[in-house]
């Protein structure tokens, strides 16, 4: 087993350990030594509420899913075997690696059929806070439980005492366990279809163990298909780290912050100095989980900083800049040769997409020159939020016309209600990338296309 291998199971053991469940995590062995993992994409009954049980989709037999450890600048193999009865790929949420990696079917690669192992092989060149899910039926296969979190660890090791992953998921669940609609049309032409159970990696409110007086970095990730959490804290003294994967060069305090559908927030805060001190957060007024300090060896004595990822930095001065309107749809909804309505709701710059297949592409939103700088203007003609998501880079957001902006890189800029919002990036990846909104039922009905950057 590579030190990678092995250094992945204990910190992804560690962090499940906490979470209260334990999916199988496959490592490479003598038989296959080029791998660092294997992701098996199975159906699996899994315990949400307690006394029931819920059909889910999964990875490696459970939920949470693995948590993917990778090193920065290093390269990482990755199997996937799919067993579910349809076809899947897996998206790398926020890597910028190269187009063929990316996990969007007929755009980057063909899909994965049922019965089949493709092996995903990338270097990422950034740390941070990542996620993994589907491009394929991602309706079904999100909202059954197919996310998972990928960290990419600094080069050096910061020095935190604990390191927390925290997948946030909102399930449709009702309460036998059973499923509910993960889409509804009427929810879909809003804000989406909201599920109805909050979890933390899979629990209710559960409350996580701390080293009294340690430095504690926490990784929440929204894995959910719809809901923008608006998270906040009972210490005034935690502070956002990094936004989407990306540190931040200045630390913020942590006041009242929303993470759409898509998006991360690193947190850092010290635990209180004494056992059974607690902290907890909070969705809006809603308990969302807590943190209770116990007596531990606890090392560092203040918050570490995080390095800097090396995004390149946009020449604003020679920019060009494309506009990108999103906007509601009252078109009259397609049916196919069965008589089923294919819902169409959303539109960028009034296209809405037409989807993709063997033999059948669109044309791109946009054709852009590899290595220039680009301001794109997002315009949200709506009163719904969008977490406009591009893949295979990372932008800076610039500044909005709703609140002021401290300038920031992400991956995924949450626009707000009727909010115009400038981000700029160089586009240095050559390839065909997607480009939508991270509610999962706004680019299923529309809100989704690509660019092409060559």
């Amino acid at each position: 087993m590579s030190l990678l291998n092995r250094r992945s199971f204990l910190q992804s053991t560690l962090a499940l350990a906490v979470a209260g469940q334990i999916p199988r995590l496959v490592l490479a062995d003598s038989s296959a030594p080029d791998l660092d993992y294997e992701l098996i994409v199975e159906p699996a009954d899994i315990s949400l509420i307690e006394g029931t049980t819920t059909p889910a989709w999964c990875f490696n037999g459970g939920f949470p899913a693995p948590v993917l450890r990778a090193r920065q600048n290093k390269p990482i193999r990755i199997a996937v075997v799919n067993r579910l009865a349809e076809p899947t790929t897996i998206h790398w949420h926020g890597l910028r690696i190269r187009n063929d990696m990316d996990g969007v079917p007929f755009l980057c690669q063909q899909p994965i059929q049922p019965g089949e192992t493709f092996v995903y092989a990338f270097t990422p060149p950034d740390a941070g806070t990542f996620w993994y899910h589907p491009h394929m039926n991602s309706t079904e296969q999100l909202g059954r439980g197919l996310v998972g979190i990928l960290i990419v660890d600094e080069e050096e090791d910061p020095g935190f005492d604990l390191d927390l992953p925290l997948a946030m998921k909102n399930w449709h669940v009702k309460s036998d366990g059973s499923f509910t609609a993960l889409s509804k049309p009427r929810e879909a032409a809003r804000m989406g279809t909201p599920g109805r159970l909050m979890t933390i990696n899979g629990q209710q409110q559960p409350s996580y163990d701390i080293p009294a007086g340690g430095a504690v970095r926490l990784r929440f990730a929204n894995v959910d298909n719809t809901l923008t959490y608006e998270l906040n804290c009972s210490d005034p003294d935690a502070l956002i780290l990094a936004i989407d994967g990306n540190a931040l060069a200045e630390p913020r305090p942590l006041t009242r912050h929303l993470i759409g559908p898509g998006m991360r927030l690193d947190l850092g805060l010290m635990a209180p100095e004494t056992s059974g001190g607690r902290v907890e957060f909070m969705h809006r007024d809603k308990p969302l989980m807590s943190l209770q300090s116990v007596a531990g060896s606890a090392r560092a004595h203040r918050l570490p900083r995080l390095p800097v990822n090396p995004i390149p930095a946009p020449d604003l001065e020679n920019a060009e800049t494309l506009s990108f309107a999103f906007e509601w749809d009252a078109s009259i909804n397609p049916v196919d040769e069965n008589g089923k309505m294919h819902p169409v709701f959303w539109t960028i710059n009034r296209v809405a997409w037409q989807g993709m297949g063997a033999g059948h592409m669109s044309e791109p939103l946009a054709r852009l020159e590899r290595g220039k700088s680009y301001i794109f203007s997002l315009e949200n003609a709506t009163q719904y939020h969008h977490p406009i998501h591009l893949h295979g880079h990372t932008f800076t957001v610039l500044d909005s016309d709703s609140r002021e902006i401290t300038p920031y890189q992400t991956d995924t800029a949450l626009l707000g209600k009727y909010e115009r919002m400038r981000v700029a990036f160089v586009a240095d990846n050559p390839g065909r990338w997607m480009y939508h909104c991270h509610v999962v039922d706004h680019m299923k009905t529309g809100l989704m296309g690509y660019v092409e950057v060559v």
